[in-house]
C-alpha cells in the first residue's frame, strides 16, 4: 500500500534528548553526560513500568521522577533551582541538524506529517515550535490521551485514528529501535534511525527500513 502519511517520534529523533547534557556538564562538571544517560535510561524504564501495572502518570511527572532518581544515583545535590532548570531544558531540546529540511521537503511532496509521542501535548508544543517545526506537523499526538505508553498498542493507535487510515498506509519514524519494532507489532510501515550504528532488538521482528539519519527516509517512503 502507497504510504500516504509520516508519523515520528519525537524525543531522541526529532530531539536530541542528551542536548540536557550541556546544561548538567555546567551544574555537575564532569558529570554531565553520565547525568543525562541515567536521566533518560530512567525515564523509559518508568515508562514501561507504570503502563505494565496500569499505574500511568504523564510524561512530565516521569521526567521529573527519573531526573530525581538518576541524581540521587551518581551522588549529586540537585537543588530546586537547578532540578527546575534542568526541567525547562528538556522543554527547548536541541533538534537534530538535518531534520527540519527533511520535514519541509516531505510536506513539499504533500505528505500527511505528525508525531506521536509519549511526551504531554504541552511539552511537544513547546519543544516543536522552539524548534520550528510545529506548523510542518498536521497532527501532534501525546500518549497521555489514552494513559499508556509505547510500546503498548493503544498508544500506536491513536495514528490510524487521528489520520483515518489503515496502519500499512502510515510510515512511523523513531531513532529508538524497541519503539520501531513496537509499532512494526502495531503494523504500521516502520523505519529506524539508527543514528548510532546501535544493534537490532531482539524482538523477533525488525523494521522495515533503517538509515544513519533523517535524510535516509525520503528515498525508503518513495519505494
Amino acid at each position: 500500500m502507497r504510504i500516504r502519511a509520516v508519523l515520528f517520534d519525537a524525543y531522541g529523533t526529532l530531539f536530541d534528548v542528551h542536548s540536557v547534557a550541556d546544561l548538567a556538564e555546567s551544574m555537575f562538571p564532569g558529570r554531565g553526560a553520565a547525568l543525562s544517560q541515567a536521566w533518560r535510561d530512567r525515564q523509559l524504564q518508568y515508562t514501561w513500568l507504570r503502563t505494565l501495572s496500569g499505574r500511568y502518570r504523564d510524561f512530565w511527572q516521569v521526567t521529573g521522577d527519573a531526573l530525581d532518581w538518576a541524581a540521587g544515583s551518581l551522588g549529586l545535590e540537585l537543588t530546586a533551582t537547578g532540578r527546575a532548570g534542568l526541567l525547562e531544558a528538556y522543554l527547548h531540546l536541541r533538534p537534530f541538524p538535518e531534520n527540519l529540511d527533511v520535514l519541509r521537503g516531505l510536506r513539499a511532496q504533500g505528505m500527511v506529517l505528525g508525531t506521536l509521542s509519549n511526551g504531554t501535548a504541552a511539552m511537544l508544543e513547546a519543544a516543536l515550535a522552539g524548534a520550528g517545526m510545529r506548523e510542518l506537523l498536521t497532527h501532534v499526538l501525546s500518549v497521555d490521551r489514552v494513559g499508556r505508553y509505547k510500546t503498548d498498542a493503544a498508544a500506536y493507535a491513536l495514528g490510524t485514528a487521528a489520520i483515518g487510515a489503515p496502519a500499512g498506509e502510515i510510515a512511523f519514524v523513531s531513532s529508538n529501535c524497541w519503539d520501531a519494532i513496537g509499532a512494526t507489532w502495531f503494523g504500521y510501515r516502520t523505519f529506524w534511525v539508527n543514528r548510532t550504528q546501535a544493534p537490532l532488538d531482539r524482538l523477533d521482528v525488525a523494521p522495515e527500513g533503517t538509515g544513519a539519519t533523517l535524510r535516509d527516509l525520503p528515498a525508503f517512503l518513495a519505494r
